[in-house]
Formats: C-alpha cells, sequence, structure tokens
C-alpha cells in the first residue's frame, strides 16, 4: 500500500511540474467531455421532458386528428372527421371512458375593455380540465348545460389573462370574441411552451357548439378527438383497433392512405426525442472527436516527457524502481490528468448547457450518469493513450537511460 501511494505522489508531483504539458492535456480532455456531458444531459433531458408531456397528455388517450399528410399529398380533403365518427367511436368502443371533439378557431380577435389580443380559440366539451388532465385554478369548467345550450362563457389561459386583465380577478368579466360577449368562467392552470416553440397558455375554451355556429359557421366537421382509455396497457391494441374503425366509416379501399392521423403517447415521445437527435448527432461527433485528439495530444506529450525524463527513469530504476512502477506511474500521471480534465468538461458541460437551454430552449436534465460518462471516459483516453508512453518508458535500460 505504501509502494502504490508512494508512486502516486510522484504521479502527482510530476503533474505540478510540467504545468505546460498537463495544461495542454487538461484542457484538450476537458472540451471533448464538455461535449459528451452535454450529450447524456441532453438525452435524458429529452425522455425526461417526453414522459412529462406524455403524463400531461395522458398515457390512456390517443389524438385523432382531421386529415393526413398522405391524403393532403394527393389532394384529399382535410376535413374528414365529423360529430358522427365521434357518436360512433363512443357506441362502437365500450372501453374509452371519454371521447372529446374539439375545433379550432386560430388568430382569433379578442377585447376587453381597451385591452385587445389574438389568440387561439378551441371548441370542446364538458369537463375539458379532466379530459385533459388541465385543472381550472379559478372558477370552474365548463358544463353540460353550456354545450347544449351553446351558452358564451368561456375559459381562459393564464397567458391570455395577462395579456387582457393585468391584475384583475377574469372571472365573471365579459370579453369580446369576434364581436361576441362571452363571459369568463374559469382559468386554467400553466402549462408553458411546447417542445415545437407554442405557448399552450395563450388560449381559449369554449362549448363546441357555440364555436361551431356562432365563430365557424359549421355544423358537421371537427378537427380532431381525443379517446381516452380505462386500461392504459392496451391503448397500442385500441389505437389499431380504431383506425380500422375510422377507415371502415369513410370507405377507405385498401392500400389508399388515411384520411386521418392517430397520435398516441408513443409517438409524443418519439418525436421529442428526435427533436434533440440532430444536436446530439453533432455534439457527438466532435465530442468523439475532441477526445480522439485529445488522447493524441496526450500521448505525443507524454512521449516527449519520457525523452526529457530519460534520466530520471534511469536512477529510479538503478534505486530499486520495477518496470512495473515506472509504467504505473506514468499512467498514473495521464489518469491524473485526464480526471482533472474530465472534471474541468463536466463543468463546461453545464455551463455549456445553460446556453443551449437559453437560446434553443432544449431541455436539458443532469444526473450521476452525465457525471459518470464523464468521469468513465477521462480514464478511458488516460489510459488507452497513455500505454504506450508508459511501456516505453518502463521499457528504458536503467544504464542507458542514466547514461543519456
Amino acid at each position: 500500500m505504501n509502494r502504490f501511494m508512494n508512486i502516486l505522489g510522484q504521479s502527482l508531483q510530476a503533474v505540478r511540474a510540467f504545468k505546460l504539458r498537463t495544461t495542454f492535456c487538461l484542457v484538450s480532455v476537458a472540451l471533448g467531455i464538455g461535449s459528451i456531458t452535454i450529450i447524456v444531459a441532453a438525452t435524458e433531458g429529452a425522455y425526461k421532458k417526453a414522459f412529462d408531456i406524455v403524463a400531461l397528455f395522458g398515457p390512456d388517450s390517443v389524438l385523432v386528428l382531421s386529415g393526413s399528410d398522405e391524403a393532403r399529398a394527393i389532394g384529399q380533403r382535410d376535413k374528414t372527421l365529423t360529430l358522427d365518427d365521434v357518436k360512433g367511436v363512443e357506441e362502437a368502443f365500450p372501453q374509452a371512458y371519454m371521447v372529446i371533439p374539439m375545433l379550432a378557431a386560430p388568430n382569433t380577435n379578442i377585447v376587453y375593455r381597451q385591452n385587445k389580443h389574438q389568440t387561439f380559440v378551441v371548441g370542446s366539451t364538458a369537463d375539458y380540465s379532466r379530459g385533459w388532465t388541465w385543472p381550472v385554478v379559478q372558477g370552474s369548467d365548463l358544463t353540460e348545460e353550456d354545450v347544449r345550450g351553446g351558452r358564451n362563457v368561456a375559459l381562459l389561459g393564464v397567458q391570455v389573462v395577462r395579456n387582457l386583465f393585468v391584475d384583475e380577478d377574469p372571472v365573471g368579466k365579459y370579453i369580446l370574441v369576434k364581436g361576441i360577449p362571452v363571459q369568463v368562467v374559469g382559468v386554467l392552470t400553466e402549462r408553458g411552451m411546447t417542445p415545437t416553440g407554442a405557448n399552450m397558455d395563450d388560449r381559449i375554451v369554449m362549448p363546441i357548439t357555440t364555436v361551431m355556429r356562432k365563430l365557424l359557421n359549421e355544423r358537421r366537421y371537427v378537427s380532431v378527438f381525443r379517446v381516452r382509455f380505462t386500461d392504459q396497457s392496451r391503448v397500442g391494441e385500441y389505437q389499431e383497433a380504431l383506425r380500422l374503425f375510422l377507415r371502415q366509416r369513410h370507405n377507405i379501399p385498401d392500400g389508399a392512405p388515411d384520411d386521418f392521423r392517430i397520435i398516441s403517447p408513443k409517438e409524443v415521445i418519439l418525436f421529442l426525442v428526435a427533436l434533440t437527435g440532430s444536436l446530439v448527432l453533432f455534439l457527438g461527433l466532435v465530442g468523439c472527436i475532441s477526445l480522439v485528439v485529445a488522447g493524441f495530444v496526450l500521448a505525443n506529450l507524454f512521449l516527449l516527457s519520457v525523452k526529457e525524463r530519460t534520466r530520471e527513469i534511469g536512477v529510479r530504476r538503478a534505486v530499486g524502481a520495477s518496470r512495473g512502477d515506472i509504467r504505473f506511474q506514468f499512467l498514473g500521471e495521464a489518469v491524473v490528468i485526464t480526471t482533472l480534465g474530465g472534471l474541468a468538461g463536466f463543468l463546461i458541460g453545464v455551463l455549456g448547457s445553460r446556453v443551449l437551454t437559453y437560446v434553443a430552449e432544449l431541455p436539458i436534465h443532469f444526473s450521476w450518469k452525465a457525471f459518470a460518462a464523464g468521469v468513465v471516459l477521462s480514464w478511458l483516453v488516460g489510459i488507452g493513450f497513455g500505454l504506450k508512453p508508459a511501456t516505453t518508458a518502463s521499457n528504458l535500460n536503467p544504464i542507458e537511460a542514466i547514461r543519456g
């Protein structure tokens, strides 16, 4: 144990003594480890964000959108889902405990006194907050009576409240939606931004009957509907059954593309993870190249160091140091430097991730995995690229080394 500690102490002394060599090696390793650290944190952040959004989306839910990319490409209509489709799904799927049709009126002008705002209006059914797991923090949710009666009532997102009411309590107040007086009955809790940069809180939710008749002059078609199932473990199975059911209802022949699209929690995860894919690929290449360059820098500087320290190595061998001791000392120096570089790289990764979060709003999540990945990689670089110089040093002939 004493022998090990003595060799380690000598390695630390050498690291301090050869400051320029240490600095070059440390910086090169730190840059590579910093990139790798950001990759690990970005990947973990993407998955964490994905699962957070799936929890809000509802792991027991699927979303059916009107139209599809394939259908639009061959000139089919965008409006393909109807209220009859919604009713048919309710009757055909007893496993579905909620089927919620929705219609959107984007870029709708709203006014409260002198304050004006343009927002996204959503027409939906009763219990919007329950259907979307989106709590109402002030007032109350839409009711069946609101929907049946086509009442002029609305739930507001917090961004709309900030823009129109400033410091006022909006519940009970009237706003003008395309010139129609609408009473505010509730305020939704804050949700923030989507991964694509849309503000989820910049919206108004009104009864679907009100939006269809008074804002869009629509009687039949809906934009989307949401289905929530009792058994979330079978959502994939229900999704396929729902797809076949809608194809049959829409009389789509075999081989023809769907005229709708179904989004499941699995697709949400894949989409969000794909958003960080290009960054991970870029940083991965940069990180790997940086680590390889760092390794070559370390190996070459240590080979030069072996030549400069030939006499020192010869004296140590002459007074009893074995080849293993010399090899271990040089490997120890390499690992100490790369470990310091790994720690510095982790700090660079933390600072760099903050910049990326600020500039690109990427989901970054640091855990022990990012730190462990940086440290382990730094050790691998130190051992892998330090082994050749260490072996060269240990194989020097003591007498010739002293003469040299």
